[in-house]
């Protein structure tokens, strides 16, 4: 997935209220830009960190500028956009290098058959049961390259989780995608610290038949590319 133009780089001052951070640009002038990332971002949000950020024309905008990339302490670039995980994926599909079924079509924001929500794909397959899949986008690197998700509590990722089984139970095909969008995570686990009844849902739905799995996605200024799978520990 290219950037639809080329990102802007700065200097983070910090990360607040959720959903705003300050940054110096290059210029040494102050931006507070939208952060579009709810959850903890931890490991990449200190003060300091080298960053890079989005400009959209949408004259609309309270703040037109959008923070895509962080870089971490240890020197790794982060991907802290969630909204962009969705694309990534979608691209990699397509191009066969997540295999998926070849000739599926694809629905993004497909509705949960029987219920409220939506999950990320559904994937219709010739002379197949419908694949169902849940893409969540990974940011925190805890240590040895382990990434971990989630990094704050979230009862929507869990109810996602629960969904997906009952799907797999019906007869269809369900797949939970960690999109690791960390340049340094080449593993990935669940944080049962972080919120246990994630971790609970996620290893009862792959006991049910749920695929669970995790690509590496090289992230830089330019693109957001998917490179490899790499392993799930549960």
């Amino acid at each position: 997935m290219d950037f639809e133009s080329p990102l802007r780089c700065g200097t983070l001052l910090r990360r607040y209220k959720r959903f705003l951070a300050d940054i110096v640009d290059e210029s040494g002038e102050e931006l507070t830009i939208h952060c579009p990332n709810p959850g903890a971002m931890s490991g990449c949000a200190d003060t300091g960190s080298r960053v890079w950020y989005s400009r959209s024309d949408n004259v609309n905008r309270k703040y037109p500028h959008t923070l895509e990339i962080v870089e971490s302490r240890q020197g790794d670039l982060v991907g802290v956009n969630p909204a962009r995980a969705n694309s990534i994926v979608d691209e990699a599909i397509r191009a066969g290098r997540i295999a998926f079924g070849a000739g599926a079509s694809i629905h993004r924001e497909a509705p949960i058959p029987g219920e409220r929500g939506r999950f990320d794909f559904r994937l219709d397959v010739p002379d197949d049961q419908a694949h169902f899949v849940e893409v969540k986008s990974v940011t925190w690197a805890r240590a040895e390259k382990l990434g971990a998700f989630p990094d704050a509590k979230s009862d929507r990722a869990q109810r996602h989780v629960i969904a997906l089984q009952r799907m797999r139970e019906a007869g269809h095909r369900a797949s939970m995608l960690f999109c690791v969008q960390h340049s340094g995570v080449t593993r990935m686990t669940i944080a049962d610290d972080i919120d246990p009844g994630y971790g609970v849902a996620v290893r009862a739905a792959h006991r049910a038949g749920v695929e669970v799995t995790a690509y590496r996605t090289v992230v830089t200024p330019r693109s957001l590319v998917i490179a490899d799978e790499i392993p799930v520990e549960l």
